[in-house]
């Protein structure tokens, strides 16, 4: 005697690239301003943003994460269509990005508390963006 299963056992599918944009959209949106408050927070207590000089708005920093966090999702389509696994692949490159943005700031021409409050601002971003896009990925 053999047992078949209907078709609803089917175990699940992966999601969907539409469902990844999605998440990764509101991610996006959550993270530009949680780095716009990150930067003003910063201020209020006496952190300048300028570097060489100028000022950045916090608006800049709003409108910088919504830029990379677009570019990373562009990463996160292409690994979850070619990758083996993406969700690995995408925490891998991610962090490795995420470290790698450091290195404009510790060369910037600012003062050290403003290096701390730009890399600070990248972490911010990365600890929103990554998970947020990693659950939505393929182990």
């Amino acid at each position: 005697m053999s047992t078949t299963f209907p078709a609803t056992f089917t175990s699940a599918a992966a999601p969907t690239v539409g469902s990844l944009l999605l998440a990764g959209s509101a991610a996006t949106v959550t993270a530009a301003v949680a780095t716009a408050l990150t930067a003003a927070a910063g201020e209020a207590v006496g952190i300048s943003t300028a570097v060489s000089g100028t000022a950045i708005p916090a608006s800049g920093f709003a409108v910088l994460t919504v830029i990379f966090s677009i570019l990373g999702l562009a990463i996160a389509a292409a690994l979850r269509r070619f990758a083996r696994r993406p969700r690995t692949a995408w925490l891998r490159t991610t962090v490795a990005l995420t470290v790698l943005s450091f290195v404009p700031d510790l060369l910037a021409d600012a003062t050290v508390a403003t290096k701390i409050l730009l890399m600070l601002t990248h972490v911010v971003a990365a600890a929103i963006v990554i998970p947020a896009v990693a659950r939505r990925l393929s182990a």
